[in-house]
């Protein structure tokens, strides 16, 4: 027979990594065996450095403790926890087939005109887009190529990097709530019946992967088609409105036209550019427009104190 391992909680605490504070908080939520006793010391074994990694794994997964309680209690009571890990395996799984990247300080540089910019390098690996490699400060993970192709296109058309982020920035924000709409909307109606009790059966679990596998790409496809039916419908408008074309017929709105005298155009036009005159005609009468109601409210704040300083 093969020597069993025996740990002090001191001991345990490093070999597992948690603290001496986690391991003792662990027992008293019944999520740790209690330790054997030996006269005066409490004696741990291999089964609770195990325990400690499987709840420490299903940590980095997302699950709470409560929840870890109960499927560590069906895992004790002889439901095995392989369906439901092979679930969560299945969802953790990269949602796209695309592979990251490396590459150097040097080669990012190029890409981007040659001219070294560490605020625009900061910001891009405060939004994911480039990951700093422990001990290489010459070198960075690119977790999407593809993401960083998009951008160098961009700011080689003009584009500045800081608008590149802004709109990164922006765009994720969307993006991220599409993700959790079809996300609640396949739940609801899909995983519904497997997420109703925990843990599920490891049959459950088996199909509910199954079922992830199906749906995984059809996310991708439907914003890939609505996007594309947008572009086209945006993209003509657009170009028919700079470049004076008629405008096919438009539902009608309670928005009326207004028609700028020739001069003010002109003006505008020697100002900022005939490309930039629309975005600064509506930015000015936004301007003014905040400005009457910042008096209107000052005036009227202004009035009612003078009537309830003079009854």
């Amino acid at each position: 027979m093969g020597s069993v391992t025996e740990y002090r909680i001191e001991d345990l605490a490093h070999s597992s990594g948690a603290t001496v504070r986690t391991i003792r908080a662990y027992q008293d939520r019944g999520l740790l065996p209690r330790p054997e006793r030996r006269g005066r010391a409490n004696v741990y074994g291999d089964a609770h450095l195990a325990r400690l990694r499987q709840i420490a794994d299903l940590l980095d997964r997302g699950y709470t403790l409560a929840s870890i309680k109960e499927l560590l209690e069906a895992w004790d009571a002889g439901r095995g926890l392989g369906g439901v890990l092979g679930l969560v395996a299945e969802v953790d799984r990269p949602w796209t087939d695309e592979e990251a990247d490396r590459i150097t300080r040097a080669d990012l540089d190029e890409k981007f005109g040659g001219k070294p910019d560490d605020a625009a390098v900061d910001e891009a690996v405060e939004l994911g887009v480039l990951e700093r490699i422990p001990g290489r400060d010459d070198e960075f993970l690119v977790p999407s190529p593809q993401e960083l192709a998009v951008a160098v296109e961009l700011h080689a058309a003009g584009v500045p990097l800081s608008a590149i982020s802004g709109h990164l920035r922006e765009l994720r924000v969307q993006v991220e709530h599409i993700a959790s709409r079809f996300l609640e909307f396949t739940t609801e109606h899909v995983f519904a019946r497997y997420l109703g009790h925990l843990p599920p059966t490891d049959d459950e679990a088996a199909e509910a992967a199954t079922l992830v596998r199906r749906l995984r790409p059809l996310a991708q496809q439907t914003v890939d088609a609505e996007l594309a039916r947008a572009m086209r419908t945006f993209a003509t408008r657009h170009l028919q409105q700079h470049l004076g074309a008629p405008t096919p017929p438009q539902p009608p709105s309670e928005e009326v036209p207004v028609a700028l005298p020739a001069t003010t155009i002109q003006a505008v036009h020697r100002l900022v550019g005939p490309h930039k005159a629309a975005a600064f005609i509506a930015a000015a009468a936004e301007r003014e427009v905040q400005s009457r109601t910042l008096d209107a409210l000052t005036s009227s704040t202004l009035n009612a104190s003078k009537v309830d300083e003079h009854p």
